[in-house]
């Protein structure tokens, strides 16, 4: 394997890496405020589960762009393309914006989101001002993901 093909295969390994683990950790984050609350309040499941899933996007956003890198260093459905060094960088630093922006801004989702479900623990109706606050912290992983597909489609 040639060195730019090996550059790259890092930057594509770290848009699902570090999106997916921050996805995880933000799921999980609200997901114990969710459990304490159902504890109490089963019937608040719908609009709890809504909440903890908010943060899972960014570790989507981190698969796509694996997905997309993948395909254009050919190692979907062919054979790899030769890669040089400097391409191989070009690679990676096309998966960056959405693998630290994923990470960090799906953890910082998922303590919204916990906020936001202990809200409607106390006041139901507001689940979706709750949602819409956590929703807000999503912006930036869409952002992330823009400039990485940018990045990606000047390569």
């Amino acid at each position: 394997m040639d060195q730019g093909l090996f550059i790259a295969l890092i930057g594509i390994f770290l848009s699902t890496a570090l999106a997916g683990a921050g996805s995880a950790i933000g799921v999980s984050i609200a997901g114990q405020a969710g459990t304490g609350v159902l504890s109490e309040k089963p019937e608040l499941f719908g609009r709890v589960l809504i909440l903890q899933a908010l943060p899972g996007t960014q570790g989507i956003y981190g698969f796509l762009m694996s997905i997309l890198l993948l395909q254009k260093v050919g190692l979907l459905g062919g054979a790899a393309v030769p890669v040089d060094t400097v391409m191989g960088w070009r690679y990676f630093a096309a998966a960056m914006p959405i693998a630290i922006v994923g990470l960090i801004s799906a953890i910082y989702q998922g303590k919204a989101a916990a906020g936001a479900i202990m809200m409607t623990s106390k006041r139901p109706n507001m689940s979706a001002s709750g949602m819409t606050m956590t929703a807000l912290v999503e912006t930036y992983a869409i952002l992330a993901l823009l400039v990485s597909i940018l990045l990606y489609t000047s390569l």
